[in-house]
C-alpha cells in the first residue's frame, strides 16, 4: 500500500487516508478467512458432532400415540334370547274356511296383543335383523326385541296387521307359501306382497306349497326349498333367508335340504326362546291361539324362557 503526497502550491489538506488493495493481497486475506473457518469448523464438530451415535442405553424408548385406526370398531355379537311369535289367520273365520278355527286371531284380538307387548317394553324386529345382533352386534334397540312371524300368506296380513303394526312403527316377517293355500282363507296378492315389503316386512317362505316335507322324495323337497327361495328373490329383488317347516315338521333330511338351498336358518313351532347358542335350523317359536288374553300372552312369553330345548326331530300336530 501507499500514500499520495499533497500537490505543491496549495496548503496542505489533512485528508481521510485511504486504504488500497492489490489483487494479491485480496487472495491473501480470503485464504486467511478459509483457513479460520476450516478451524473453527474442526473446534466445533469436536465439542457438538452434528450427527451422534446411536444411543447406548438399553431403556424402552418413550410411548408413542396409537396411531388412528381407519378400520370399523367391531361390536360383540349379541348373546341375549329374544322369542319368536307365530300368527296365522288376523281375522274371524270366515264361513266354509277349512283351517282350524284356533288360527283364526281377529284384528281387535290381535290389536290388544300388540298394545300389551309395547306396555311390557317389547318392540318388533325381524329375523334378519336378530341374525345381525346375533353374529356382529348390531343393536336391535332400547328395550326388548320380539319377532312376529306370519304364515301361510293369508291377506289378512295386509289388511288387518300391518295397520296394527305401522301405528306402533313395528314390522313383521311373512312366512309366504307361494301355493296351494285354499281360496275360502284367502291368499295375499301380487301387490299386497310388495306392500308388505315396501312397509319394511322380511319376506321368507315356508316353501311352494305348505307340504310336509317329510314325507317327500329328495326331488321335491328340493323344489320346495331351493326353488321356492329363487323364485321369490327373482320376482321381488330381496334376500329370502329363513325357512319355516310346513306344519312344524322336520327331520335331519329336511333341515339338510334347507341348509343345501342357502337359507340362513329356520323356524319352527317347538316353544321356547330362541337363542344363539341355538342350532340356527331349528329356532323355536310360540304359536299364538283365538281367544288368548293379553295377560295370557305375556304368560305364555314369559314361560316359554324356560322351555327345554328343540329336538332333531319333530312330528307337529299340523297348525303351522
Amino acid at each position: 500500500m501507499s500514500i499520495r503526497e499533497p500537490r505543491r502550491g496549495r496548503a496542505h489538506q489533512p485528508r481521510k487516508r485511504t486504504s488500497h488493495v492489490t489483487p494479491g493481497g485480496v487472495a491473501a486475506v480470503i485464504s486467511l478467512i478459509a483457513v479460520a473457518t476450516v478451524a473453527a469448523m474442526i473446534v466445533l464438530d469436536s465439542v457438538s458432532p452434528t450427527h451422534p451415535a446411536a444411543p447406548t442405553s438399553t431403556a424402552p424408548p418413550s410411548p408413542q400415540p396409537p396411531a388412528t385406526s381407519t378400520s370399523r370398531t367391531t361390536t360383540a355379537a349379541g348373546t341375549a334370547s329374544v322369542p319368536i311369535l307365530v300368527y296365522h289367520v288376523i281375522n274371524t273365520q270366515p264361513a266354509g274356511s277349512s283351517a282350524s278355527p284356533a288360527l283364526y286371531v281377529p284384528a281387535d284380538e290381535f290389536s290388544s296383543h300388540m298394545q300389551a307387548l309395547k306396555s311390557g317394553g317389547w318392540h318388533a324386529v325381524t329375523l334378519n335383523q336378530l341374525a345381525a345382533y346375533w353374529t356382529r352386534g348390531v343393536p336391535l334397540g332400547p328395550g326388548k326385541p320380539i319377532v312376529l312371524t306370519f304364515d301361510n300368506g293369508y291377506a289378512s296380513h295386509y289388511t288387518n296387521a300391518l295397520p296394527i303394526l305401522r301405528r306402533l312403527g313395528w314390522v313383521g316377517v311373512e312366512n309366504l307359501q307361494l301355493t296351494g293355500l285354499p281360496p275360502s282363507n284367502g291368499g295375499l296378492t301380487d301387490n299386497q306382497i310388495r306392500g308388505l315389503i315396501s312397509a319394511g316386512w322380511e319376506l321368507d317362505t315356508q316353501g311352494l306349497s305348505h307340504t310336509d316335507l317329510t314325507s317327500v322324495d329328495s326331488a321335491q323337497l328340493a323344489n320346495e326349498t331351493a326353488t321356492a327361495r329363487q323364485m321369490l328373490h327373482s320376482r321381488y329383488g330381496i334376500p329370502v333367508n329363513w325357512f319355516t317347516y310346513p306344519f312344524g315338521d322336520y327331520n335331519p333330511t329336511v333341515i339338510a335340504a334347507v341348509r343345501a338351498a342357502g337359507y340362513l336358518g329356520a323356524t319352527t313351532v317347538n316353544p321356547g326362546w330362541a337363542s344363539p347358542q341355538q342350532d340356527r335350523f331349528r329356532l323355536p317359536r310360540l304359536v299364538v291361539m283365538s281367544g288368548t288374553s293379553p295377560s295370557q300372552l305375556l304368560a305364555q312369553i314369559a314361560s316359554a324362557q324356560s322351555s327345554p330345548s328343540v329336538p332333531p326331530t319333530y312330528a307337529g300336530v299340523g297348525l303351522a
